[in-house]
C-alpha cells in the first residue's frame, strides 16, 4: 500500500503517532542539544527510552518484543528447511548407497606436483621443436646465397592476406595484376586452430608497411621457405603442436600450418616485431627513458610526428622493461606524474600515452637539461628497475649541440648507456650531432621525415640491443615464456615459448663474426591446452589451481576472464587483483615468484560468483615451481574439499554389457520422469568425445540421451569419473523426491519448489513445473548459490538480483521466489564433506505477508488482529502498524529480501541503500555492515564519442593567415608537409576521410581496457541485538537489528522517516567504469561529511573517483617481480660502427615539388606508406 504524501511532520491516516516525548520534566532542549544528549546516553539508558510510552496509543516494540519475533522468524525457516530440504533425509540416503562410490582424498602437495610436471612436460616438448626450428634456421641462412637481382615471379609462396587483397579492389597487387607468385590453397576447417588450415603449406605475412617486393624481403621468403620441412617434421613428433612460426627482423611472419590471415576490415597494422613474445625474445630487459624536444622550433605537425613517435617507440617495451618519459627544452621535467621508471605494463603506458598528448612547443633547445634528466633517471638505484639494457631515446627537430660534456661525466669511458638519437620533421638542420651522440655511446641514429617512417624506424632499435645476444652465441640460446595474450589468429589466451635465430654468417674469411639478430622463432601453447592438465571436478566448486609468472601475473586463474581482448596488448592480471589482497596471499606471491614450494592455510575474503557477495572462508594453499620455465603453480582448497565422491558402479556395470541408458537410475534422466520425479538439468561438462555441447540445456539433455544408448559404461570415448558420478547422483536425487518431497504440499508453505544440486552435475527441481522460472546455472560450481551454500553454515537466502536500470519485478502468477539453500554436510568415518546443496524457492508475496505475521502480536494468521483503544497502550508490530513501522529482512549483502510495505515488494533484491538510504547508512555506521572495495581490471569500455564533430580531417595541419602571408614560412617544413597532405588528398579523396586511414583495432575504432570500481558489503562484527537512533534532529529514527541465527540474514526494524532530511548521504553497491589512468590527476576533491557516496555506474567511462587506485600512487609502493635472471647487454667484440647515418638537406621548395610529383606517379593508388627495409638488412 503506497504512503500518501505528506509534509514534514504530518500526521498519517491509521493509527495515531504523536512525536515521542522527551524524558524527564521541564523544557525541551533544542535539536542540538538533544543530539548531544542522545549520543552522550549509554546504551542501557538508551533501551527504556526506545520504548518509553508516550500519550499515543502505540510505541515503538520493546527489545524483548523484536527477540521474540526475530526467534519466531528463525523457527519458522528452520522448520520449513527440516521438512522440505531434506538435508537430514539426503545424509540417510547416502549411507543407504555406501556400496556405490568411494571416499577419494585430495592430497595438495602430490597434487599440484603432479600438475606441474605434467605441465613441465607438455611445454618440454615444445621446447624441442622450438630448438629444432631455431637451428635449422640459422643453418638454411647460413647456406643461403644473397640474390641482388632477385624478383618477385622468382618466389612461390602462400601469401595469407593475398585472399582479403583479392576482396579489396583498391588493392595494391590487385591493381598491379602481380599474383603470380602466390600459392592459392585449399582449407580445412581444424577444432585444435579453431580455423582452417593446410598442412601442406605455411603461411606468409607481410607488414602492410614494407614493400613485399624489395630485394630484402624476397631473399628472406627464398630462405625461410627451407623451414617448411621442418615445421612439418615437428608436427609429426607432436601432433599436439599448435602455431609454430618464424618471426623475422625484417618483418615477414612465416608460419604454420597455413591459414589465411585474419584481416580487417580496415588498414592491417599487425608487424611481428611488436608482438609481446617477438619483444620478450630479441632483447633482454630494458631501462629506457624517453626525451623530447618541445622548445618553440618544434612545428605543429613535428610535434604531432614525435608524439605519435613515443606511442610507438612504447608499444616496443613489454612488462620485463622499465620505462620514463620527460620533455626538454631549457628545462627537463616528466610529461607525467611518475618521477622514475616505471614498469612499462598495459597501465603504466596508457599514462604515458595520455600525458604525452598534452606536451606543448615552447622555449629553447637545452640537449644538457634533457640528458642530464634521463642519466639521473638512470643512475637512481632507489627503485625497482629492469638492471639490464639501459638506453636513452631522444626526439628532437634537431641542433647543433653534442653536450660531450654530459657523456664525459655520466656515460664514458664504459658507455654503459646507449644513446638513440631520432630526426623528427623535414627540416634543414645539420643532424651531423645527432649522428655523432648516437655513434658515441653504442646506439643508433634515425630519421622520421613523416608519418610512414615512424613504426619502422621506432622498433629498429632491437637490432642494436640484440649484438649482445647474438656475440654470445648459444649461452643467449634459451627459451623464455610469455605471459598470456590474445593470438593475432584466433587461437584465444595463449603462452608463447620463444629462442631468438642469430646470424651465423661471416664477411669473409678471418672477419668478424655477424652480429644481426635473424628474428624470433615461437611455439603457441593455448591455455585450455594447459588447462585439461589440471583436475577440476574433484577439487569441488570452490577449489581450484592457478599459475602466475615472475611478474606475479597469472596464467591460469578461475578469475581470468578479460572481457575484451586486444592483440596488441598482454592480458596482464596481477594475482593479487584476480582475488581479494591481503597480507596472506602478499606473502604467497612473493614465495611463489622466488620458486619456493609451500603450504599455508589462511582466513580470507572471496568475492561470489555473481560477484554481489563476500565472504569470509578458510583455503589452503600448496604451491610449488614449474621446473625449467618462469611459472610457479598454485593449488587452493577448502577444508571441506579435502575428500570427494567417486562413483563405483562396477556392480552395475558388470550386470549391463548393454548401452549406458539401461543402467539402473538413468531412466531418471528421461524427460518422461519428469513429471512425478522432477525437473532434471544436468551440467554441460565433457562427459564424452563425441558429446555434442549446446548451451540450451534442454538440447543437451537431447544429445547426451541420444549419446548414452550408443555407449557402453566402460566406453573408452567417454570420462568414467564424470559419466558415473552423474548417473550416481541421478539416483540419489530421485530418492529424496521418493522419501521426501513427492508426498508434501508445497503451498501449505508458500513454497514455489524444492531442489537438490550435487558436485556430480545434476539438479533437480520439484515440481517439474517449477524449471520453466528456474534461472540458476545448469552446472553447479558455476552457480552462485551453490557455491555459497558450500562456504556459510546454515540456510543461505538469494533474493531476485535487480539492476536499478532495469524495471521492477513484476509479481505476476506467483513466480518471483527467494531461493533458500543450504550444503549438506556427510561424515562418512572421519572423514567429512560437502556433496551437494539443497534448498526450497520461496513464494515473495506470500512469504511477505507471513513475515507481517510472525512480527507481529498475533501467534498465527487467523488470530485476529490486536486491537488498541484510545485509553490503552500496545506496542506496534509490523503487522498492524505497517504505516509508522518499517520491518525488513536484509540479506549479508545488503539486499532486501522481505518487507512488510507492500510497496517494497517489486524492490526485492535490491540493493537496501536504494530503498531506504537513511536507514542503511545508519547500519553501516554502526557495524553491522563493512564495506570492501576492489578493482576489476579487466573491464571494457566503449571509446567515447569524438568531442568535435565538426574537426577538420585527422592529420591535416591547418596554417594560419599570418603564415600565408609570411615568405619565410613558404619554405619551411611545415609549409612543405602541408602541401604534401593536399597532393594526396587531390589523387586520393579517401586519405581526407577520418575513417578510412584507421585501423581495425586501433584505440579509437574497439573497445579499450578499463579498470571497474566494485563495492560489496558484509556483514559485520556486531552479532548481537542492538538498538540505536538515527539523529537526525526533528526527523530522528528509533530502529532495532539483529542477526537472525543459522541464516544470512539481519531483522530490522525501524520508525518509518517523518520527513527526507536526513537523507543527504547515500551508499550504493554498484560497479563503475572509470578509465585508468586520467592524463593528469585532479586532486582529491573533500569527502563528504558522513556519507560513503559511490557514483551509480554510468553509461560512458569517466576518471575513477579521488578514492580510486590511483596509477600514480600505486608506482610509489610497486609490487614484488623478478625479471629473466638472464641479461645480454655488453660484449666486449660488439662493432658499434653501424650507427646510423644521415645527410643535410636543405629543402627547395621546386625541387621538393618534382621528387614528390615523380613519387607520386610511382605509388601504387593507395594511401599506405611502403617503407624499404633498412639497408643493413642485406643477408
Amino acid at each position: 500500500m503506497a504512503v500518501p504524501a505528506r509534509t514534514c511532520g504530518a500526521s498519517r491516516p491509521g493509527p495515531a503517532r504523536t512525536a515521542r516525548p522527551w524524558p524527564g520534566r521541564g523544557p525541551q532542549p533544542g535539536p542540538g542539544a538533544r543530539r548531544s544528549l542522545w549520543l552522550l546516553l549509554p546504551p542501557l539508558l538508551l533501551l527504556p527510552l526506545l520504548a518509553a510510552p508516550g500519550s499515543s496509543a502505540y510505541s515503538f516494540p520493546q527489545q524483548h518484543t523484536m527477540q521474540h519475533w526475530a526467534r519466531r522468524l528463525e523457527q519458522e525457516v528452520d522448520g520449513v528447511m527440516r521438512i522440505f530440504g531434506g538435508v537430514q533425509q539426503l545424509r540417510e540416503i547416502y549411507k543407504d548407497n555406501r556400496n556405490l562410490f568411494e571416499v577419494q582424498e585430495n592430497e595438495p602437495q602430490k597434487l599440484v606436483e603432479k600438475v606441474a610436471g605434467d605441465i613441465e612436460s607438455l611445454l618440454d616438448r615444445k621446447v624441442q621443436a622450438l630448438k629444432r626450428l631455431a637451428d635449422a634456421a640459422e643453418n638454411f641462412q647460413k647456406a643461403h646465397r644473397w640474390q641482388d637481382n632477385i624478383k618477385e615471379e622468382d618466389i612461390l609462396y602462400y601469401d595469407a592476406k593475398a585472399d582479403a587483397e583479392l576482396d579489396d579492389p583498391e588493392s595494391e597487387d590487385v591493381e598491379r595484376g602481380s599474383k603470380a607468385s602466390t600459392l592459392r590453397l585449399d582449407f580445412i576447417e581444424d577444432p585444435n586452430f579453431k580455423n582452417k588450415v593446410n598442412y601442406s603449406y605455411t603461411a606468409v605475412q607481410i607488414p602492410t608497411d614494407i614493400y613485399k617486393g624489395s630485394t630484402v624481403i624476397l631473399n628472406e621468403l627464398n630462405w625461410t621457405e627451407a623451414l617448411e620441412n621442418v615445421f612439418m617434421e615437428n608436427r609429426r613428433q607432436d601432433p599436439t603442436l599448435l602455431w609454430q612460426v618464424f618471426g623475422s627482423a625484417t618483418g615477414v611472419t612465416r608460419y604454420y600450418p597455413a591459414t589465411p590471415w585474419r584481416a580487417p576490415k580496415k588498414i592491417d597494422l599487425y608487424d611481428v616485431r611488436r608482438r609481446p613474445w617477438y619483444i620478450q625474445g630479441a632483447s633482454s630487459p630494458k631501462d629506457m627513458v624517453i626525451i623530447v624536444d618541445v622548445s618553440g622550433s618544434v612545428s605543429g605537425l613535428t610535434l604531432k610526428l614525435m608524439k605519435t613517435s613515443v606511442c610507438e617507440m612504447l608499444d616496443t617495451l613489454s612488462d620485463d622493461d622499465y620505462v620514463n618519459v620527460a620533455s626538454f627544452n631549457e628545462k627537463a621535467q616528466p610529461v607525467s606524474c611518475f618521477t622514475h621508471l616505471v614498469q612499462a605494463n598495459v597501465r603504466n603506458k596508457k599514462v604515458f600515452k595520455e600525458a604525452v598528448q598534452g606536451m606543448v612547443a615552447k622555449g629553447t633547445t637545452g640537449y644538457k637539461a634533457g640528458f642530464e634528466y634521463a642519466f639521473d633517471q638512470l643512475q637512481n638505484s632507489n627503485i625497482t628497475r629492469a638492471n639490464c639494457n639501459k638506453m636513452i631515446m631522444m626526439f628532437t627537430d634537431g641542433g647543433e649541440d653534442r653536450v660531450q660534456d654530459v657523456f664525459e661525466k655520466y656515460n664514458w669511458p664504459n658507455r654503459t648507456v646507449r644513446v638513440f638519437t631520432f630526426s623528427v620533421g623535414q627540416h634543414n638542420y645539420d643532424v651531423t650531432p645527432l649522428q655523432w651522440m648516437a655513434c658515441a655511446n653504442k646506439g643508433y641514429y634515425f630519421e622520421i621525415p613523416s608519418i610512414g617512417a615512424i613504426r619502422i624506424n621506432t622498433q629498429e632499435y632491437l637490432d642494436v640491443l640484440g649484438r649482445p645476444m647474438v656475440l654470445a652465441g648459444k649461452e643467449a640460446k634459451q627459451v623464455q615464456w610469455t605471459n598470456v595474450y590474445e593470438d593475432a589468429l584466433g587461437l584465444g589466451l595463449v603462452v608463447t615459448g620463444t629462442l631468438p635465430v642469430f646470424n651465423l654468417t661471416q664477411d669473409g674469411p678471418g672477419e668478424k663474426k655477424n652480429q644481426l639478430i635473424l628474428g624470433v622463432m615461437g611455439i603457441d601453447v593455448a591455455l585450455n591446452d594447459i588447462k585439461r592438465l589440471t583436475p577440476n571436478y574433484t577439487l569441488g566448486a570452490n577449489g581450484y589451481v592457478f599459475a602466475i609468472d615472475l611478474n606475479g601475473y597469472v596464467l591460469l586463474h578461475p578469475n581470468l576472464k578479460p572481457q575484451t581482448t586486444n592483440f596488441r596488448e598482454p592480458v596482464t592480471l596481477d594475482f593479487l587483483d584476480a582475488e581479494l589482497e591481503d597480507e596472506n596471499k602478499e606473502e604467497i606471491r612473493r614465495s611463489m615468484i622466488d620458486g619456493n614450494k609451500g603450504h599455508k592455510q589462511i582466513r580470507t575474503l572471496v568475492k561470489s560468483l555473481d560477484e554481489r557477495y563476500i565472504d569470509e572462508v578458510i583455503r589452503n594453499y600448496t604451491w610449488v615451481p614449474i621446473r625449467s620455465t618462469n611459472y610457479s603453480l598454485g593449488l587452493v582448497l577448502p577444508p571441506y574439499s579435502t575428500f570427494y565422491l567417486q562413483a563405483n558402479l562396477s556392480d552395475q556395470i558388470l550386470q549391463v554389457k548393454l548401452p549406458i541408458s539401461k543402467l539402473k537410475d538413468f531412466e531418471f534422466l528421461l524427460p518422461s520422469s519428469f513429471e512425478s520425479e522432477g525437473h532434471v538439468f544436468i551440467a554441460p561438462r565433457e562427459y564424452c568425445k563425441d558429446l555434442n555441447a549446446s548451451d540450451n540445456n534442454t538440447e543437451f539433455l537431447k544429445n547426451f540421451i541420444e549419446l548414452m544408448e550408443k555407449v557402453t559404461p566402460d566406453s573408452k570415448q567417454c570420462n568414467n569419473f564424470l559419466l558415473h558420478n552423474l548417473i550416481l547422483d541421478t539416483g540419489i536425487t530421485q530418492q529424496l523426491v521418493e522419501r521426501v518431497w513427492r508426498d508434501q504440499d508445497l503451498n501449505t508453505y508458500s513454497l514455489l519448489a524444492v531442489f537438490a544440486a550435487t558436485d556430480g552435475g545434476i539438479t533437480r527441481v520439484f515440481p517439474n513445473k517449477a524449471a520453466e522460472d528456474w534461472t540458476e546455472n545448469p552446472e553447479p560450481f558455476n552457480a552462485s548459490f551453490y557455491r555459497r551454500s558450500l562456504d556459510n553454515h546454515g540456510y543461505v537466502f538469494k533474493p531476485p538480483h535487480q539492476d536499478t536500470l532495469l524495471r521492477p519485478l513484476e509479481l505476476e502468477n506467483d513466480t518471483v521466489g527467494i531461493l533458500v539453500s543450504t550444503a549438506v554436510e556427510l561424515s562418512l568415518g572421519r572423514r567429512t564433506l560437502r556433496p551437494a546443496v539443497v534448498g526450497v524457492k520461496l513464494d515473495l508475496e506470500a512469504w511477505a505477508e507471513k513475515f507481517k505475521v510472525l512480527a507481529s502480536n498475533r501467534t498465527h494468521q487467523d488470530q485476529p488482529q490486536k486491537q488498541c483503544g484510545p485509553s490503552s497502550h500496545c506496542e506496534m508490530d509490523c503487522e498492524v502498524n505497517n504505516e509508522d513501522l518499517l520491518c525488513v529482512l536484509i540479506d549479508d549483502g545488503g539486499f532486501l529480501v522481505l518487507s512488510n510495505q507492500n510497496h517494497q515488494w517489486d524492490q526485492v533484491g535490491r540493493f537496501f541503500s536504494e530503498v531506504d538510504a537513511n536507514l542503511m547508512l545508519a547500519l553501516y555506521n554502526n557495524s553491522f555492515y563493512t564495506r570492501k572495495e576492489s578493482y576489476d581490471y579487466q573491464a571494457a569500455c566503449a571509446p567515447q564519442p569524438p568531442g568535435n564533430l565538426g574537426a577538420a580531417p585527422r592529420g591535416v595541419f591547418v596554417p594560419t593567415i599570418a603564415d600565408f602571408l609570411n615568405l619565410a614560412w613558404w619554405t619551411s617544413a611545415a609549409a612543405w608537409s602541408l602541401f604534401q597532405q593536399l597532393l594526396y588528398g587531390l589523387i586520393y579523396h579517401s586519405w581526407f576521410q577520418a575513417d578510412a586511414a584507421e585501423a581495425e583495432g586501433s584505440p579509437e575504432t574497439r573497445e579499450s581496457s578499463c579498470v571497474m570500481k566494485q563495492t560489496q558489503y558484509y556483514f559485520g562484527s556486531v552479532n548481537a541485538s542492538y538498538n540505536a537512533i538515527i539523529d537526525c534532529g526533528n526527523c530522528s529514527r528509533l530502529f532495532h537489528a539483529q542477526r537472525l541465527t543459522n541464516t544470512n540474514l539481519l531483522f530490522v526494524v525501524a520508525e518509518k522517516p517523518l520527513c527526507s532530511q536526513c537523507e543527504a548521504g547515500r551508499l550504493l553497491q554498484k560497479e563503475t567504469h572509470c578509465i585508468l589512468p586520467p592524463p593528469s590527476p585532479p586532486p582529491a576533491p573533500p569527502p563528504a561529511p558522513r556519507a560513503p557516496l559511490l557514483a551509480a555506474a554510468s553509461l560512458t567511462p569517466h576518471p575513477c573517483p579521488a578514492d580510486g587506485p590511483e596509477q600514480c600512487e600505486l608506482v610509489q609502493r610497486p609490487r614484488y617481480r623478478r625479471g629473466p635472471h638472464i641479461c645480454f647487454d655488453y660484449n666486449a667484440t660488439e662493432d658499434t660502427s653501424d650507427c646510423g647515418r644521415g645527410a643535410s638537406f636543405p629543402p627547395s621548395l621546386g625541387v621538393l615539388v618534382s621528387l614528390q610529383l615523380l613519387l607520386l606517379l610511382g605509388l601504387p593508388p593507395r594511401p599506405q606508406p611502403q617503407v624499404q627495409v633498412h639497408a643493413s638488412r642485406r643477408l
